[in-house]
């Protein structure tokens, strides 16, 4: 892809459940990963804009489900543009909130993940220097049940050196479990590593039809 297909994003609102979020309709790609793997600055470098999500050095600052528009995406001959979504979902694992709202979450993205026609597949984030975590294995297991399709950004790769990155993929990509619809990379926004391969995803999972 020589231009960015996700670049004209733009902040539709912010939804505290999901009933408060644009029709669902058209596709959706959801970004999910733990407060502090990079999940804000992933979105802002995939669509060119640095603004788009808040990052900040305390972890959590997403709170609720933020929607993104994109420009209408193309999709085969004959057929009419693609009405197309990001979803950012809240961060998990180190925010400081109160327990009732940390339940309000899992129940909001449960019933986002179940319920959600449009979501067409998941972005999960989560640090290339870490195991992934509970959070991180309870999504993928989901996108297992459901065959949800799943791109794993494995991100802040530039805090390892080339080999070192290179390892901790293959060895995730072997222990997906045969079945999972998923994919992985390697990524960094700082260094803007693996961007295009990131957007490529991102679209193809836009554009894959809803089983």
């Amino acid at each position: 892809m020589s231009a960015n297909p996700l670049q004209g994003a733009q902040f539709v609102l912010a939804a505290h459940r999901i009933n408060q979020l644009p029709a669902d309709s058209g596709a959706e790609v959801a970004f999910a990963g733990r407060s502090n793997a990079g999940k804000s600055s992933a979105l802002n470098t995939l669509t060119s804009h640095r603004g788009l999500a808040r990052t900040s050095k305390t972890p959590g600052r997403t709170q609720q489900m933020v929607a993104f528009s994109l420009p209408p995406l193309t999709q085969g001959e004959g057929q009419p543009p693609l009405d197309a979504r990001l979803i950012d979902l809240p961060g998990y694992g180190y925010a400081k909130v109160p327990p009732e709202l940390r339940d309000h979450w899992k129940q909001e993205i449960d019933a986002y993940l179940h319920q959600r026609r449009s979501l067409r597949g998941v972005v999960l984030i989560a640090d290339i220097r870490h195991p992934l975590k509970e959070f991180d294995r309870m999504m993928l297991d989901f996108c297992f049940s459901t065959h949800l399709p799943c791109h794993l950004l494995m991100t802040k790769a530039d805090k390892l050196s080339r080999g070192q990155a290179t390892q901790a993929l293959l060895a995730m990509r072997k222990s997906f479990p045969e079945g999972l619809h998923a994919t992985a990379q390697i990524f960094s926004s700082p260094a803007s590593t693996g961007v295009e391969e990131a957007r490529e995803a991102v679209v193809r999972l836009l554009r894959q039809p809803r089983e």
